[in-house]
């Protein structure tokens, strides 16, 4: 029995759908689903691009804190805030392009970005309070930068395993797959 055209093309756009939908899961399984297997390759995405909100905004604080001469204390407190502050916009900035609410970008931001953000912060800051000097080294020399470069680099590659796990949870930068 031979199918009319329009019942061929109903068929092949069936199958179609059938495919784009296969395709949608293994993608969701990819970028960390639910119970999924997040890439080394897509959680190291997810931390460089939150490393770079946060790297503005601590190298940011650590200028400021230390061109005005802040206690340690005072300087990391800067730091800390702008790195949310700017890891945030940095993700809010996308959302709000893929047509979302300013709220509901918030509350996407916060959640993809939260913990990668905290876990930076503390890697970082850490190092910096914790080489001898550098926090008071003061902006033109080669002791404050090197250990602000060094603290950022292991706090992204602390970081990677976490987002990884956050990931592979539907977590972190899972959340944000879905408005790209």
């Amino acid at each position: 029995m031979h199918q009319s055209a329009d019942e061929s093309g109903h068929a092949r756009h069936q199958q179609h759908r059938r495919h784009q939908h296969a395709e949608h899961q293994h993608g969701e399984h990819r970028h960390g689903g639910h119970g999924g297997h997040a890439s080394w390759r897509t959680a190291a995405q997810a931390t460089a691009h939150c490393l770079t909100g946060c790297a503005i905004g601590e190298i940011l604080g650590m200028v400021v804190g230390t061109s005005l001469a802040l206690h340690n204390g005072a300087t990391v407190a800067v730091s800390i805030a702008l790195a949310f502050v700017f890891g945030y916009a940095l993700t809010m900035r996308g959302v709000l392009r893929a047509g979302l609410p300013v709220r509901q970008a918030l509350k996407v931001a916060l959640a993809a970005d939260t913990v990668s953000i905290a876990v930076m912060e503390i890697i970082d800051n850490t190092v910096m309070v914790a080489v001898p000097g550098a926090m008071d080294a003061g902006l033109a020399t080669a002791l404050f930068w090197l250990a602000l470069a060094f603290s950022l680099l292991l706090a992204f590659v602390l970081t990677v395993p976490v987002n990884r796990w956050m990931i592979a949870r539907g977590r972190g930068h899972a959340v944000v797959h879905a408005y790209h």
